[in-house]
């Protein structure tokens, strides 16, 4: 391989036929002279544009079955040009300087091109770091060399999960969570499509003997008494989630906190209280149609024995475990209150120090999610310890500012423009990167950018599961 040229941080290198170089290789350009290297990042693979050969291979289509008689080349001139005709251009992007056993970022300089050598590099030497604390292996790096990163790359981060159907995106968030739960880290999960409810259970059958998982199904265990739900998270779900006007909150304030006093405060008497209470009519008339839609989630009850302790079950799982709250088969509005009255009920034990951190998983966030939460999740909920990570298959769903912002990228194969549009706006690298290896990216690989692999990004084959995955595609044909 030999330096061809430089145009900015992207430096172009010439390779030969025998050279096996793919998208995502680390190549590390050794400078004698200066005792230092340049460490590069394969983009794009080309092949290389050298003057005559277009028209040797015109040649070559044209007169291949025409010409009678033996070739004649004492000087070999057709292997050369064969050479010539697979070489391949490979344009680099610039990830740092090694000196002294060190990479140095924002460093450039200008390797000789006569001199130096360039060699292929494990970038995985700087990644893998045997002083991890608590060490999983995400996957391997070209199908060969483990991929080893700790779960506390994921403390106190924002993190995406992303790419097209069928991709494995569902597959690695299981393997996130797993491995947090392991280490002793609570997990909660927004499951929309009921993937992860066998999440305890390995494929045969057996359960795993590490963490607590925790199933709740609104309208089965998943139900609250209006004390144990409390003021704040139940006013905030009628606000948002129900569309609560502001007058009407002010009046469910006042018959609240009354209810309250006397010690009647129940759903029952919730409903009595809105019918004859003093005030106008529309007022009345929008608690009572909310009042309604809260009877018919089924999320509330007035029976204390199969009332949901929210406060005893997350305490439950914070030596480790995970509660995963099935949404599936729920409707739009109903999905809304439970997200909504969940991240309430969080944010109060966490504001309280009742509970350290919490981290959430939130499959296709923009199903349930309102608006004001996305800047909430990089602001005031991150300080809270609520750490999020994300994962859908639409990616303009989620806001820039989120990816802007985001720690850590899991990004699986995207071919829509469009798509690659939104994921390259990404701040922990350039757009050109994203659009160029992500195109391509095989099933079950993945480009991982950001704090966990130390800013270098990486192309990895995730690693296979020995659980229960549930969320693949059933078909009907089976060979």
């Amino acid at each position: 391989m030999k330096v061809y040229k430089k145009e900015g941080d992207v430096i172009q290198i010439i390779s030969f036929p025998n050279e096996v170089i793919e998208k995502g290789d680390y190549l590390l350009i050794e400078d004698p002279i200066v005792d230092k290297g340049l460490l590069v990042q394969v983009i794009d693979v080309q092949f290389a544009n050298v003057p005559g050969v277009f028209e040797d291979i015109l040649r070559d289509a044209v007169l291949e079955d025409e010409a009678e008689g033996e070739n004649y080349d004492p000087m070999e001139v057709s292997s050369q040009i064969s050479i010539l005709k697979d070489t391949k251009l490979l344009i680099c992007r610039i990830r740092g300087v090694l000196s002294n056993g060190e990479i140095v970022f924002g460093m450039n300089y200008l390797p000789s091109r006569t001199l130096s050598r360039i060699i292929p590099y494990k970038i995985e030497n700087f990644i893998n770091s045997a002083s991890r604390n608590r060490p999983f292996q995400v996957g391997r790096i070209r199908g060969e060399t483990e991929l080893i990163l700790d779960v506390k790359a994921l403390d106190g981060k924002l993190n995406i999960v992303t790419g097209k159907k069928g991709t494995g995106k569902s597959h690695l968030a299981k393997l996130l969570i797993l491995n947090l739960v392991k280490y002793g880290a609570p997990c909660i999960i927004f499951d929309v499509n009921g993937e992860y409810v066998n999440l305890n259970r390995k494929k045969t059958g057996e359960p795993l003997n590490f963490g607590k998982f925790i199933n709740l199904t609104p309208k089965v265990n998943m139900k609250f008494t209006l004390p144990q739900a409390k003021l704040t998270p139940v006013l905030n779900m009628m606000i948002y989630s129900l569309d609560l006007p502001s007058t009407s909150a002010r009046v469910f304030i006042k018959i609240w906190r009354e209810l309250e006093r006397r010690r009647e405060l129940s759903l029952t008497s919730l409903g009595e209280a809105i019918l004859r209470w003093d005030c106008h009519e529309s007022v009345r008339d929008a608690l009572y149609a909310r009042y309604n839609m809260m009877v018919e989630s089924g999320l509330f009850t007035d029976n204390i024995n199969e009332s949901l302790d929210f406060e005893f079950l997350m305490k439950s799982v914070s030596d480790g475990g995970a509660v995963i709250v099935n949404l599936k088969n729920q409707s739009a509005m109903v999905r809304r209150m439970i997200v909504e009255l969940t991240l309430n009920k969080l944010t109060e034990l966490l504001s309280n120090w009742k509970l350290q951190a919490i981290f959430l998983f939130a499959e296709e966030a923009h199903l349930y999610l309102r608006e004001t939460y996305w800047d909430d999740i990089v602001t005031r909920m991150r300080h809270l310890g609520v750490f999020v990570t994300f994962i859908t298959n639409q990616p303009d769903t989620i806001q820039e500012t989120i990816y802007r912002q985001a720690d850590n990228i899991f990004l699986f194969n995207f071919s829509n423009e469009h798509d690659l549009e939104v994921v390259s706006k990404a701040a922990k690298i350039d757009s050109e990167t994203i659009k160029k290896i992500v195109k391509e990216l095989p099933p079950y690989y993945c480009l991982i950018i950001g704090d966990a692999v130390n800013n270098f990004p990486v192309v990895v084959k995730v690693e296979p599961l020995e659980f229960e995955t549930m969320g693949e595609t059933r078909f009907f044909f089976k060979n």
